[in-house]
């Protein structure tokens, strides 16, 4: 099992019960295709970057999880047909170094400066 978060942005517009509605959905499709939810960390609506798709803001969501490779391309089928998602990211921890990172990001333990620039360079082998 490969270490995985997926990030999203949802309409601004939808209702709390909407916005809940949504977040277990995209849980339940992780669940059903074999994944292993640890946390899933609301990070509330904020002002976006750039406009996308006429909204100029949006209510984000983080989920770290396991799962098998394949259920990527099925988590990304749906999250693209779904109208309420506005913008998603899945990203894969692969090195220790970011599996470790993984481990504490997911348990809600921040990273320092020193340890978030350690990931960014690159290493020599």
């Amino acid at each position: 099992m490969k270490h995985y978060e997926v990030l999203f942005i949802l309409k601004p517009t939808l209702t709390e019960e909407e916005v809940s509605v949504k977040v277990d959905f995209i849980k339940e499709i992780l669940t059903k295709n074999g994944a292993l939810i640890e946390t899933v960390v609301p990070m509330g609506t904020r002002k976006l970057a750039y406009k996308i798709k006429k909204y100029e803001r949006g209510t984000y969501f983080v989920i770290y999880f396991k799962s098998p490779t394949s259920l990527i391309a099925e988590l990304e089928r749906v999250i693209r047909i779904t109208e309420e998602v506005i913008r998603f990211l899945i990203v894969k921890y692969e090195s220790k170094k970011e599996i470790a990172a993984w481990d504490r990001l997911s348990h809600g333990i921040k990273q320092s400066k020193k340890e978030i620039k350690a990931l960014e360079t690159p290493e020599i082998q």
